[in-house]
């Protein structure tokens, strides 16, 4: 198992359970936040915080979810990102595109900014 869900009122909280988010972890991820979406969940908070490597495979996996997110007028916030993919989302220039947080919190008071609540 890639990752656990877990169902929170407002959102859905993605913690991936991987060190490595790659091309023999990405399909598994990309397949859950698929099956996510078809579920009707639009926000979706995503727990990087136990990933120490990502490459292309996973860049594209993070950004499938922030799209179907998007698409469904819901909100996609990553947060916990370690060194290196933080690093390697910032040299993609994905972090003007992604919502990132330090923390679980600073999602939540961020997610109910972005639901009006």
């Amino acid at each position: 198992m890639i990752s656990e869900i877990l169902k929170k009122e407002n959102y859905t909280l993605v913690r991936v359970l991987t060190e490595r988010l790659d091309i023999n972890t990405s399909p598994e991820l990309k397949s859950e936040l698929v099956l996510l979406n078809n579920k009707g969940e639009k926000n979706i908070v995503m727990d990087m915080s136990g990933v120490n490597y990502c490459d292309s495979t996973g860049l594209r996996t993070i950004l499938v979810g922030n799209r179907l997110c998007e698409n469904a007028i819901g909100t996609y916030i990553l947060f916990g990102l370690q060194p290196d993919v933080e690093h390697l989302i910032k040299i993609s220039m994905l972090h003007t595109v992604l919502l990132i947080t330090k923390t679980l919190e600073e999602a939540e008071e961020l997610l109910k900014i972005k639901m009006n609540l």
